[in-house]
């Protein structure tokens, strides 16, 4: 089996096949997640095949020389306990070799990932809440983040992550079937929201902000500007008691837990102001 088994670089089309086997393990992405996903490494995916039949994938994005990210983990189910996905996994470590390495793996696999040297960092929590329950008003001080600059946004956006990653974020905010909003107080902006179309409702991320009002005011303008009646899913730092406080105050209910993990230093980035993870699959 071995003999026949290869692993190589995805093309853009098989980053749809990843997306596909994410929504059947019930992650659900993003309408536009391979086209925002691929451009922050186009050669950040990869494939595993026997005979030529895609059994297996990982993502392994590097950000560039100091930081990268794995995620998409996933073997075909009929393919699991033969060693492929340890294969495709060293290839992943590999790519990424002599860089900080996160991901957001399942609770249950933590133990394993610290076999590969990760070090838990914090949980992150994903919570559901429904749109029309979520929506309001916005405040005075929001605006369309279209009528920033992209380089504003981009210096905003820094303290947010291990590195600079301007193209994925350009991508990101520019996606279709997504809104996204910024507070702007005395002309600074302190806080940004994205809301995006996924398989199932909607995934709110980033929601970056200094104060849990902001953050609320965020999402009640992104919410009102989808449709009503969906689900609205939120994943949101468990050591950020701000964030967690508003998830319930918001009666979103939890889903499930993720592991976050660094093979290295955990990185200093701005926890305390994040009330919404951008994504468990690239960070």
């Amino acid at each position: 089996m071995n003999k026949e088994y290869t692993i190589r670089t995805m093309t853009r089309d098989e980053v749809n096949l990843a997306i596909d086997w994410a929504a059947q393990e019930g992650w659900n992405p993003g309408l536009e997640d391979a086209h925002c996903y691929y451009q922050a490494d186009p050669q950040g995916f990869l494939i595993g095949l026997l005979n030529d039949e895609p059994v297996a994938v990982i993502s392994a994005v590097k950000y560039g020389s100091s930081f990268g990210f794995i995620g998409f983990y996933i073997v075909k189910p009929e393919y699991r306990g033969k060693g492929l996905g340890l294969k495709i996994w060293e290839a992943a470590i590999a790519r990424l070799e002599g860089c900080n390495i996160g991901l957001d793996g399942v609770v249950e696999q933590q133990e394993n990932y610290k076999k590969s040297g990760f070090v838990l960092a914090h949980a992150n929590r994903r919570y559901q809440g429904m749109s029309h329950m979520l929506a309001a008003q916005g405040s005075e001080y929001l605006v369309d983040l279209s009528s920033l600059s992209i380089e504003t946004i981009e210096h905003f956006l820094m303290p947010f992550f291990p590195v600079q990653r301007a193209e994925f974020w350009r991508a990101w905010l520019a996606q279709k079937n997504a809104s996204s909003v910024g507070v702007v107080v005395d002309g600074v902006l302190h806080g940004i929201g994205v809301i995006r179309q996924c398989r199932e409702g909607y995934k709110i991320g980033p929601l970056f902000t200094k104060e849990q009002a902001q953050a609320n005011a965020i999402i009640g303008a992104l919410c009102s500007k989808v449709a009503q009646g969906k689900p609205v899913f939120l994943d949101v730092p468990a050591c950020n008691a701000e964030a967690v406080n508003l998830a319930e105050k918001c009666n979103m209910i939890p889903v499930f837990d993720t592991a976050r993990m660094y093979t290295q230093t955990i990185p200093d980035i701005e926890i305390k102001r994040t009330f919404g993870v951008t994504s468990f699959e690239i960070g």
